[in-house]
């Protein structure tokens, strides 16, 4: 498995601990950044792990920052990205097993390294359901459509 990870300042610590514990998964991990405490604007990273998403290079995407509120809302800006931001494991199960997200969003401000990589570990390993959940999915990219004129 391949994952794009990015983060703004605020949680750059974290993204940190989390490609190691990916990469100790032995889970191939395209790291895009930022790596330090100087302010930077979170939407340029939501976009570059959201392209790497809908490209195919990575098969999904994890996005930190101080309370995960920008960063999922900016990669839900992107036709295809499924971002839903979990604070703790059962809704990064549920994420996966009902809305098939892509793209998992974290608060660094709002929970610990503990709780992100329990939470990280969920979402990896739970499949999507499918079945009465897939027309629901396919719902919301109809809806981005609809509200782009298409």
């Amino acid at each position: 498995m391949k994952i794009a990870i990015g983060c703004d300042h605020a949680a750059f610590e974290m993204k940190a601990h989390l490609v190691e514990m990916l990469k100790g998964k032995d889970i191939e991990v395209l790291d895009f950044g930022t790596n330090g405490p100087d302010s930077v604007d979170y939407p340029d990273f939501a976009a570059k792990v959201s392209e790497s998403v809908l490209s195919g290079e990575s098969e999904r995407g994890i996005l930190i920052c101080g309370t995960g509120l920008g960063m999922s809302m900016a990669a839900n800006k992107f036709r295809g990205i499924r971002a839903a931001l979990c604070s703790e494991p059962v809704s990064a199960r549920l994420s996966r097993e009902h809305n098939d997200s892509n793209v998992l969003c974290m608060g660094a401000r709002m929970i610990g390294t503990v709780m992100a990589g329990e939470i990280v570990s969920t979402w990896l390993k739970t499949p999507f359901e499918g079945g009465r959940h897939q027309g629901r999915v396919e719902k919301i990219t109809a809806l981005w459509s609809e509200s782009k004129g298409s």
